[in-house]
């Protein structure tokens, strides 16, 4: 029975992954920061059929002795992981650059750059032992290089994972390993991400914003589906998985005014 391995797991897109594996009866072993979460995702995640099992495990990823634990706990488990996913990450507060504080540019940084690297790492030096597996990291804003006020750090931590994204998978390549590398650009998504910084931060959307999210924005189930479908059926190295195109971008204001959303009604 296959195992996957997903950061930042104990809600939104990353339990929604999750849950999808499940129903492909792989092992799931889901990780985040607070074990409370974790417990209500594993026991949300067990209403869901499958033959294949669910354990947790707490784990901050901007600490390699994290990850490492992390990949140790899985594999007294499940003794191989088959695919793994940098999933974790936070969300920057709508400010400008040079009003973050030294903390929140460092949790930017250590949360969505050096927690994918970590994760990598870890997961590459188990992986190569068996010449087998796969790993995912997440993109984000950025990563095509758009720009936005508010989003520099998260942007940049983000478009930097791409290009480490790329050169891991050419690095894999070159060396033979037989691993995949590949990237999940999940698009906009409304999830407390999307609401909240730094975890916790309720961020104030303008009515601008929240207009574009309507139109382009989805649920992380839909995402999430769409990502492990493609995952599971992939044997390309350095490949993309791609859910919100320039097509399907086009064809939401395209369809805008027929196709009414309000994804924050409720606020």
């Amino acid at each position: 029975m296959k195992t996957v391995v997903i950061t930042g797991s104990a809600r939104g897109l990353g339990f929604n992954m999750a849950r999808f594996f499940r129903e492909y009866n792989y092992n799931v072993v889901i990780s985040d920061l607070k074990e409370e979460n974790l417990i209500e995702a594993k026991s949300e995640l067990e209403k869901f059929n499958s033959k294949g099992e669910i354990i947790y495990k707490v784990c901050d990823v901007s600490k390699l002795s994290d990850l490492e634990e992390l990949m140790k706990y899985t594999i007294n488990n499940f003794k191989e992981v088959d695919i793994w996913i940098n999933n974790a990450g936070v969300n920057q507060p709508q400010k400008a650059v040079w009003e973050l504080s030294e903390q929140e540019i460092n949790t930017l940084i250590d949360v969505d750059l050096k927690g994918t690297v970590y994760g990598s790492k870890v997961a590459m030096e188990e992986m190569v032992k068996h010449k087998h597996g796969a790993i995912y990291n997440v993109e984000g804003y950025g990563s095509n290089n758009a720009h936005m006020l508010g989003l520099n750090m998260y942007g940049t931590s983000k478009r930097a994972v791409t290009h480490f994204t790329e050169s891991l998978a050419l690095e894999c390549e070159e060396k033979k390993t037989g691993i995949i590398v590949g990237k999940l650009s999940p698009g906009i998504m409304i999830t407390k991400f999307t609401t909240h910084s730094l975890v916790d931060n309720k961020i104030e959307l303008s009515e601008k914003t929240k207009k574009v999210y309507n139109i382009l924005g989805d649920t992380p189930e839909t995402v999430g589906k769409f990502l492990v479908d493609r995952m599971v059926n992939n044997t390309n190295n350095n490949v993309k998985i791609n859910w919100l195109t320039n097509r399907k971008a086009f064809l939401r204001f395209l369809t805008a005014g027929f196709n009414k959303r309000d994804f924050f009604k409720e606020d």
